[in-house]
């Protein structure tokens, strides 16, 4: 490429001249190309070890000009060919102009300029991403495609210098993390080392310092371990490993790949060796980090942050922090943990103003919002820009969506929202239709039609508080408490300030874990959990989500109903027809919001708790912050969020309880129970009033409190849980425990708790506070738990429990398909492997539709997984045994065509499988039953699909109830439809002759391969030669014997061989031979397709004495096989062929080619024949690594493998 003039000083070190002229020079650099010795191997190691650009470019030209001592570098290359067309460039344009200049100053000013205009021009039709990456960075990212095969679509995220460990021995060289592969290449002396792993298969990635590893970085997949170590900066290099490795992550749970950050602004300067990648990387880890601090929905994106103090007026003084400000935020949070946090939505500002500075308050900026609070940053390095930022964030912000007076500003309460409001869906929700259906309300329902409206009870208020409004006021000490917690609350609201603006303080948290009053636990839980945010930006969404989503009937549906009666029972509120619709409307409304999620057992249990104290729609929106921020994937078809909690608990446990994780792993009951517990926020397994005090502390600590009181009990249980002997008993006795777990202050009437009944014994054991439990749980040990180290905890349990489940989708498959193929199961599962990794391949390297359409988790894991036809052209042409040369992909288009049954471009594992089964496994009826549709139109084949058949049932009994009464009769009549109707050969249409031409053509190509090509090419003859006869004949019986006449465009075709048998005399001249010349016609031109092979001068001298046969390729046969008659097939024939034409009667069934095809022995041998797939499944998989191999050998290497 064309590189900017840089001034070179010592133009032959290290560098040999092999082109020069007046005014340029073209050099190799030594250690490429052809000798070198051992100057060459240092040479080449140097250019590894210290990343040499060169060593990207072995080539270049430089520009001298007379006497002169100072070179001009212009160009370089990775290749002879590529250097040369600059070279060619510059001898055919510039030359002569260079010529005709005076002065040296000029000639290097002109060149210099000339270059420079051409890069100008190159940069002009790069994309806006590669010119934002600084040119050693591009050099870096074209050495890795060269060094490793990859495509243009696979992009460098950023590379290190490390040293890879191969045995005991480090190789130093260089680590390439691209989007979807972690490559390696070292050259040392001559020794070259090359390692790729794709994302999608590493099994764990861990940091770790051993005396063997030190500092070193392990890479496990399931087969090998890798050890990187020596890196300058170790830690930003794993942190970006662990970002690629979560990508692919959700890449195989979601089938998503990956997309780049459009929307992030553009760097103010070109960093030296950082990508827009990188930096996209490195945006969305800060954007999670801020989201996951502040509870944002998953748009927020952060601006930037920087140092401040903010005023507290409760405390009377400065507190040191960060400040945070995203397109709809400000928020802050202090340096000291718990000391202070604060969350101002840009939607409540109405002021911000640059105060006077001071040296007390130097450079303070005043924030004010509408409900009279004002909030004092100082010690702002750059405030003029800050507030300028904010000003234009406050610019974008949307017309109010609150009036100043609101209640739900002041307090959080919500209130109705009109019918007519518009809804603006958040990215991961489901566009809503414009027109809305209104279908007929059932009982209990709103009326005019509509499922949802402002005028129900659960839209204003909890049911809890529906159902205790009648109830008389309650005197005793346990309301006396609830008053004392209220007080102190309002109080807190009075000092802290109440609604999205409230500080959040150590305060705080003691509050809750004293427990929330029923009356105000719908408002904090929406605070604390951010769905209070959400809901305040989509007025109106959920009622017009409810209307599109109710009426629907879908798989999620069905589930929904069955488990809506199950749904605390023991509720009176649960136990008529208002919480049941409520709670039917939500998580339907939800099912449809979110079809990835749907719905999945236990969010009616959780649901169902969020109604008693919220309205419907602040149930909606906590549920949204549950399954979408809070406890991710925890909800999806394989509740893979809860299996990764569950693994992060049981590190937790062998951490902070060695004896009796090491007891319990014995009995297996660490996984049994943490599923239930974190599913249901221990809703499912603790008496209601206790566990919905650990919900309160959920929504403001997140998960950690469940982790802590979790570990608290097996803490309490420990010694009773050491002396157990099954996993039997450990389960009821911590059955037990939880059930005895009491709240012996709520002033709700108690509620029967079914698993303490189902679980009761003849002696309760003691009860337990549930406030001393929480307490416990914060006292001991496991109070310091952080956030941070459970993310760190939840990656690693993530890639295990992720690959660990794709391992169980590829037995599953295997054992639901190898009842109907003949492959064994290490071949099927090999399949599976090649066959998900194109699926995955087309998910990140320009796929022609989108993951989604790919993958349906709905279907069962052998038909998840599709590929359309141009992978598995790749697919075929690396494990079929059927190759034609080019005529492959043509053949492999048909097979994708035939086995792609429902028409919509794409193929699942179980027709993959079948298609290959045929092939590989099939007898020779069943082989040539299969070329022979692959030859037919896919609309003339018989179908066999169940619409057909229940068509055929419904017709069968429409006729039937006139005639016959008896009910045995129809159940035999369907018990008879019902069994699968096995294809015979007398199903299959008939041929034409177009058909049958390209039928021998397939077969041509497919012998050319075979070592007995010659009987093979002899006994098509034969066959083909029969078949046309038999179409002839049958022809005259399908017309009742009479003659059409002859075409006038027919002529004289060649005959087949003297060999063959000679068409009857009765058969009309024309008629016999137009057929074989359309069969010679077609195998001509088969013959053209085939790739011509290099012979040697005496080889073609040989080859000239002897006649070609007339379906083989000239050459292929000896003189004694040859009549005398035969015509050259491309020679004297090429007439005769353009003047025939297709025979329209003309046609042949199955039966006529099988029996033909049994007359000749090498065809029997051939297609009765198994085929080896393990061999071409090992070449399939190392196919990659040879590609790989040669793209990175030298070109030293190269001359030396072909010589």
């Amino acid at each position: 490429m064309w590189i900017t003039p840089e001034e070179v000083l010592l133009a032959n070190a290290l560098w040999v001249s092999e082109r020069a002229n007046p005014f340029f020079i073209l050099q190799r650099r030594k250690g490429h190309g052809k000798g070198g010795g051992i100057t060459g191997l240092l040479v080449g190691t140097m250019d590894v070890v210290l990343d040499s650009s060169a060593r990207v470019a072995p080539y270049r030209i430089l520009h001298q000009t007379g006497d002169s001592q100072i070179f001009w570098s212009i160009a370089c290359g990775s290749s002879r060919k590529e250097i040369t067309g600059h070279w060619e460039w510059l001898e055919t344009n510039l030359l002569q102009t260079l010529s005709i200049f005076d002065n040296d100053e000029d000639i290097t000013t002109f060149v210099k300029g000339k270059v420079s205009g051409i890069i100008a021009e190159e940069n002009k039709s790069k994309a806006a991403q590669e010119d934002e990456d600084s040119g050693k960075f591009r050099e870096a990212e074209q050495k890795m495609r060269k060094l490793f095969g990859m495509p243009g679509e696979e992009k460098l995220v950023n590379y290190y210098s490390c040293s890879y460990w191969k045995g005991r021995v480090p190789r130093q060289g260089w680590v390439y993390l691209s989007v979807n592969h972690l490559c390696f290449y070292s050259f040392l002396l001559g020794k070259e080392v090359t390692l790729v792993v794709q994302w999608t298969e590493v099994t764990r990635l861990e940091k770790n310092a051993t005396l063997v590893f030190p500092e070193s970085v392990r890479v496990s997949t399931r087969h090998t371990e890798h050890y990187f170590s020596m890196f300058l900066n170790i830690n930003d290099t794993f942190k970006l490993m662990e970002q690629l490795a979560t990508i692919a992550m959700r890449q195989l749970l979601d089938n998503e790949g990956f997309s780049a950050d459009r929307t992030l602004p553009k760097a103010c300067k070109t960093l030296k060796n950082v990508s827009a990648l990188k930096r996209d990387l490195d945006a969305r880890a800060k954007n999670e980090r801020y989201r996951a601090l502040f509870r944002l929905t998953p748009d927020e994106r952060l601006d930037g942050h920087t140092d401040c103090t903010l005023w507290t007026p409760f405390a009377k003084m400065h507190i040191v922090g960060q400040l945070f400000v995203s397109n709809n935020y400000i928020c802050f949070c202090s340096r000291e943990e718990d000391l202070c946090q604060l969350i101002i939505p840009l939607r409540e500002v109405s002021i911000v103003e640059k105060a006077d500075s001071s040296s007390v308050l130097p450079c303070p900026v005043s924030i004010s919002t509408k409900n009279k609070m004002t909030f004092l940053f100082a010690n702002l390095k750059d405030r003029d820009f800050l507030v300028q930022r904010i000003s234009d964030f406050l610019q974008r912000t949307p017309d109010k969506l609150w009036s100043d007076g609101h209640p739900l500003a002041l307090s959080g309460y919500s209130v109705s929202q009109s019918e007519g409001m518009c809804v603006s869906p958040s990215p991961s929700t489901t566009p809503l239709s414009s027109s809305l259906p209104t279908p007929t309300g059932a009982g209990g329902e709103p009326s005019q039609g509509r499922h949802y409206s402002p005028s129900l009870p659960t839209a204003t208020q909890g049911l809890l508080r529906i159902y205790q409004k009648d109830d008389p006021e309650d005197h005793g000490p346990k309301a006396t408490k609830e008053k004392m917690k209220e007080e102190s609350w309002n109080i807190h609201f009075f000092e802290f300030g109440r609604g999205v603006c409230m500080y959040r303080t150590s305060k705080t948290r003691e509050l809750v874990l004293n427990g929330i009053p029923e009356s105000l636990r719908g408002e904090l839980w929406l605070l604390f959990s951010g769905a209070q945010n959400e809901m305040a930006t989509h007025p109106g969404y959920y009622a017009e989500l409810v209307e599109q989503a109710m009426g629907r009937c879908t798989l999620a549906t069905e589930e929904i109903e069955r488990d809506l009666h199950r749904s605390m029972p023991e509720h009176h509120a649960f136990q008529n027809e208002m919480g049941i619709a409520a709670l039917r409307r939500v998580l339907t409304a939800y099912a449809c919001r979110n079809p990835g999620i749907g719905y999945c057992q236990a969010m009616n249990i959780v649901t169902s708790v969020l109604l008693l104290y919220c309205t419907e729609e602040e149930a909606f929106w906590l549920l949204v912050a549950l399954c979408e921020r809070m406890l991710p994937d925890y909800y999806n078809t394989r509740v893979v969020g809860a299996l990764v909690d569950q693994g992060v608990f049981e590190e937790l446990t062998r951490e902070c309880l060695p004896l009796l994780y090491e007891h319990m792993q014995e009995l297996g009951v660490i996984s049994t129970i943490s599923l239930s517990w974190f599913l249901t926020l221990f809703l499912s397994v603790m008496p209601f009033d206790s566990a919905v005090l650990l919900v309160d502390c959920f929504f403001y600590e997140g998960i950690k409190v469940i982790f802590q009181v979790a570990l608290a009990v097996l803490h309490a249980n420990m010694d009773t849980l050491l002396g157990c002997t099954d996993e039997g008993e450990a389960m009821t006795i911590l059955g037990r425990y939880l059930d005895n777990v009491v709240n012996k202050q709520t002033v709700s009437p108690p509620i029967p708790h079914l698993h303490a009944l189902l679980t009761s014994g003849d002696e309760p054991p003691p009860e337990i506070d549930v406030f001393q439990l929480i307490k416990s749980s914060y006292d001991q040990k496991f109070g310091s738990l952080r956030a941070d180290v459970i993310e760190q905890m939840r990656f690693k349990q993530r890639l295990k429990v992720i690959q660990s489940l794709e391992d169980t989708a590829k037995r599953s498959v295997v054992r639901a398909i190898m009842t109907d193929s003949a492959f064994s199961i290490e071949e099927l599962e090999e399949l599976y492997v090649l066959f998900k990794a194109k699926h995955i391949m087309s998910c990140y390297w320009g796929a022609s539709c989108t993951a989604a359409e790919r993958h349906d988790p709905s279907l069962p894991y052998l038909e998840q997984y599709r590929i359309d036809l141009e992978q598995f052209c790749q697919l075929f042409g690396a494990l079929g045994t059927w190759l034609c040369g080019t005529h492959t992909v043509t053949l492999a288009a048909r097979h994708f065509r035939l086995l792609d049954s429902n028409k919509d471009g794409l193929i699942n594992f179980k027709e993959f499988v079948t298609g290959l089964s045929g092939m590989y496994h099939g007898d020779m009826t069943e082989k040539l039953k299969l070329l022979y549709k692959l030859h037919l139109p896919i609309d003339i084949l018989p179908l066999q699909d169940s619409s057909c058949i229940a068509i055929r049932i419904q017709c069968n009994i429409v006729m039937s109830v006139s005639e016959v009464k008896d009910y045995k009769y129809y159940l035999r009549m369907w018990a008879k439809e019902k069994e699968p109707k096995i294809e015979t050969i007398k199903d299959l249409p008939r041929m034409n002759q177009e058909q049958f031409i390209e039928l021998c053509k397939t077969l041509y190509n497919m012998f050319s391969e075979d070592p007995l090509e010659q009987e093979l090419y002899h006994a098509i003859a034969t066959v083909a030669s029969l078949l046309l006869r038999i179409g002839e004949v049958g022809k005259k019986f399908t017309n009742n014997g009479a003659k059409k006449p002859t075409d006038t465009t027919y002529t004289q075709a060649p005959t087949l061989s003297a060999e063959l048998p000679q068409p009857e005399k009765e058969e009309s001249n024309g008629e016999s031979s137009s057929g074989q010349s359309l069969v010679c016609k077609a195998l001509a031109e088969a013959q053209l397709e085939t790739p011509p092979q290099q012979t040697s001068d005496e080889e073609v001298k040989d080859d000239t004495s002897v006649s070609s046969y007339s379906m083989v390729s000239t050459g292929s046969l000896q003189c004694e096989d040859i009549a005398d008659d035969t015509v050259l097939i491309g020679c004297a024939g090429d007439q005769q062929r353009r003047g025939s034409t297709l025979d329209g009667d003309w046609s042949i069934t199955f039966e006529q080619v099988l029996a033909s095809m049994l007359t000749e022995p090498p065809l029997v041998d051939y297609f009765e024949k198994k085929g080896d797939i393990q061999a071409r499944m090992a070449t399939c998989k190392m196919q990659r690594g040879v590609e790989r191999q040669v793209s990175s050998s030298s070109d030293h290497e190269l001359a030396q493998l072909s010589t």
